[in-house]
């Protein structure tokens, strides 16, 4: 565009200078007019007009001549420059293909990877499903081989010397989950009851003492009373056993000067003690007339975390003094510490004090050397340079004890 610019420009100077030379011309001839008119006007007319339409027709032709090359000339810059322009737009429609062509490459690229990424993970999770159903497929064949067992248990059960042996085993899990192996003793025999022989002991601190715990609790007619079968029994059976048992536990495992002045009756099942509880509350009564705790897994758990808190606390006041002394010591350790602490405090402030000065003395230094580089040196006194202070002296901390 800019050269049909210049192109346009050329030939409007052209023109001009041609429409220049016309009226020059036609200004020589006015001024001749006079003198000829004179001679002879009318011929001398004709021959003005004559020449006049001769210049202008040769002008006309130049003017059109011109006109033609000049016109040839813009069209040939505007076929270059529409050339140009042509080649200009395919190198950029090759650019941007290229351009899209990367781009519709990456993007396939992204979109195959995520097509790979999401059929890896849909294979993980169909595993996975494969695997949680042979999971589920070995589970119905551990319950269905549980039933059998529970039938096992149930006649296992049945037996009172089985179920006694079970609740033995569920109360020695529980004690040795929780105290240690100091403060209890399984199977103890009493030394003033001969042939007596506990469950399990507590060994607690005085005037406390022994604590015997009994696991052997009657569940034949709870079950009984439980159940909807032709066997089933009131009530006030149950509660006649437990109360047998109760007395049972009271004569065999208080004894004076022995054991504590209670002892514990321990029902290995939480719904048989919730039953009590809950419906029994006489029966409940009557055990802590006799000094009988009744106590399931859960109270037993709590009954034997007092107990380690009490172990806890009498072993903490029999290494009270220990505890002084190492206070004590540690009092004095602290005082050192705190001494020292002084004595630092002493030496960073006495440092930071030193960094000032040292800082002053810096700028005064720089500002010097910029008063050098300035040239005011000549006729100018130079101030003192203040004596620096030496490094701060460091006291010596004396070694730990």
């Amino acid at each position: 565009m800019e050269a049909l610019a210049v192109i346009l420009s050329a030939v409007a100077a052209i023109a001009a200078v041609v429409v220049l030379v016309v009226a020059v011309r036609l200004a020589r001839r006015v001024e001749s007019l006079p003198g000829e008119v004179a001679g002879d006007r009318e011929a001398h007319h004709r021959a003005i007009l004559t020449d006049l339409a001769s210049g202008l027709a040769s002008s006309s032709d130049r003017i059109a001549s011109r006109q033609s090359e000049e016109g040839d000339r813009l069209r040939r810059a505007v076929g270059d420059e529409l050339a140009r322009n042509r080649e200009q737009l395919q190198a950029f429609e090759r650019a941007l293909q290229e351009k899209v062509d990367q781009r519709l490459s990456e993007i396939g690229g992204k979109v195959s990877e995520r097509l790979d990424e999401g059929f890896k993970r849909t294979n993980e999770t169909f595993l996975s499903v494969m695997t949680r159903l042979q999971t589920i497929d070995d589970a119905q064949k551990k319950i269905e081989t549980l039933t059998g067992s529970v039938v096992s248990l149930q006649n296992l059960l049945g037996s009172k010397s089985s179920r006694g042996a079970l609740g033995e085993r569920q109360l020695e899990d529980i004690v040795k989950n929780v105290l240690p192996e100091a403060a209890y003793e399984f199977q103890y025999t009493f030394q003033t009851a001969k042939n007596v022989r506990a469950d399990c002991v507590l060994k607690l601190p005085e005037p406390t003492g022994l604590i015997a715990v009994d696991s052997k609790f009657p569940l034949e007619n709870y079950e009984r009373m439980m159940s909807d079968g032709a066997d089933r029994v009131a009530p006030g059976v149950f509660k006649a056993d437990v109360r047998r048992h109760v007395d049972d536990i009271a004569d065999k495992y208080i004894i004076p000067g022995e054991t504590g002045e209670g002892a514990v009756m321990f029902v290995p099942a939480e719904s048989v003690f919730a039953e009590i509880h809950a419906h029994h509350r006489d029966l409940v009564e009557y055990a802590g007339q006799r000094r009988v705790w009744i106590v399931s897994p859960t109270t037993m758990m709590a009954v034997l975390n007092t107990a380690r808190a009490v172990l806890k606390d009498v072993e903490t006041r029999k290494q009270i003094h220990i505890i002084k002394d190492e206070l004590g010591k540690l009092g004095k350790d602290f005082g050192r510490f705190d001494e020292r602490m002084r004595k630092l405090a002493d030496h960073i402030r006495q440092a930071h004090e030193d960094a000032g000065q040292v800082q002053i003395s810096s700028r005064k230094i720089s500002e010097r050397f910029a008063a050098i580089e300035r040239a005011e040196l000549p006729g100018e006194e130079v101030p003192p340079v203040a004596q620096e202070p030496g490094p701060p002296q460091l006291s010596v901390v004396p070694k730990p004890d």
